[in-house]
């Protein structure tokens, strides 16, 4: 299964780019009976149902061509992450810089595994925030996530 991700992550990735999206994600999962190969796109507007959709069309023949189940039988999804969905690639960090955003622990730092605060920075090793006037900086290894801050 990791190599179908693989495949179509080298494959497609840059036609999805030349499109105008990010490839977020790709997955080949077991869903209602039978397999599913899901590609999850995002870009800075948003993605909706005709993003979707268009993705989808373009995508289709090319995995028609690319053949990464060999021959086993899947069905296409291409669908936008969602709002809470967690940041995992510099294009997201990047994307959300001086937004707030809740950074979850393995382990706890000074007695506490959850902070939210403004992201400041990231690099290669560490992201930071600023919570209540004070920066933290936090190993990339050891966050278990980032999500953004919801506010309704």
């Amino acid at each position: 299964m990791a190599k179908i991700k693989q495949i179509c992550e080298e494959k497609l990735k840059p036609k999805i780019e030349q499109n105008g999206y990010d490839l977020v994600d790709v997955s080949y999962v077991k869903e209602n009976g039978g397999m599913s190969l899901i590609f999850t796109i995002d870009n800075e507007n948003g993605v909706g149902i005709d993003d979707c959709e268009k993705m989808s069309k373009i995508l289709d023949p090319l995995l028609d061509e690319i053949n990464p189940t060999d021959d086993s039988p899947y069905t296409l999804v291409v669908s936008s992450p969602g709002l809470d969905r967690p940041l995992k690639s510099d294009r997201d960090l990047k994307r959300n810089l001086e937004k707030e955003v809740d950074v979850n622990l393995f382990s706890k730092i000074d007695g506490r595994k959850a902070f939210t605060g403004i992201l400041k920075s990231f690099d290669d090793k560490n992201v930071t925030i600023e919570e209540n006037e004070k920066l933290y900086s936090f190993a990339r290894d050891k966050i278990a996530s980032i999500k953004l801050v919801i506010k309704f």
